[in-house]
């Protein structure tokens, strides 16, 4: 057989998947360590026909909000893996063969790039959102238009329900927002249809957080 792999039996997988989720569980490892064991031997039970390795990125995240380590944002984990992903396979196949400290190693020096990396990108972030609310033309810190630019990093794509929703408002002093942002460049509609369904986003973040994926990436 020429695989580089191959999964365990599938009368196995259960059991094996119910330990993993038991060793999830604890609280008394240190958390990247915990994160990388689960993630290998994720990738190792291969319990789906597909999307393991998303699940399996997932799993990372699921860790660290869970313990505490990651509780407002997911750093880019699975893009910083994903940038060399030679070094990525050959640290679960040092998993695999019992060299875990070597993968944990792997392991610990993504997150540390992931962080750094989502570090820089809240500080653009944030330099962004000082030039759309001065452009917008410094709305007052109470105003549904300043409410609504802060809130695009977490909600990128907004119509008037939902700026109204969030923000406590009517939809009809929402939507008013929306047009005054639109009008001042801060904002642009997705599609040109019925004003009444239309949806804005900010390019220029978009464009930031394009840029920071395909930088990372290189």
């Amino acid at each position: 057989m020429d695989a580089t792999f191959v999964p365990p039996p599938e009368d196995r997988v259960r059991a094996l998947l119910e330990d993993l989720v038991g060793f999830i569980n604890l609280d008394d490892q240190p958390v990247i360590a915990q994160a990388a064991i689960a993630h290998g031997q994720f990738e190792t039970i291969h319990p789906f026909g597909d999307g393991n390795g998303r699940a399996g990125r997932c799993l990372i995240h699921v860790i660290f909000r869970r313990r505490g380590l990651t509780p407002t944002f997911v750093p880019p984990v699975s893009v910083v893996l994903a940038t060399n992903a030679r070094r990525y396979v050959a640290g679960l196949v040092d998993f695999r063969e019992g060299r875990t400290d070597d993968w944990i190693g792997v392991f610990a020096d993504a997150t540390t790039t992931a962080a750094h990396a989502a570090t820089r990108l809240w500080v653009q972030i944030d330099a962004l959102l000082a030039d759309l609310i001065e452009r917008a033309g410094s709305p007052r810190g109470d105003s549904v238009a300043r409410k609504i630019i802060l809130g695009l990093p977490a909600q990128p794509v907004v119509n008037a329900d939902t700026a109204a929703r969030r923000h406590d408002v009517t939809q009809t002093a929402a939507r008013g927002a929306l047009n005054r942002l639109q009008e001042t460049g801060v904002l642009v509609p997705t599609r040109i249809g019925r004003r009444r369904d239309r949806e804005w986003i900010s390019d220029e973040l978009f464009q930031l957080l394009d840029a920071f994926e395909h930088n990372l990436a290189r």
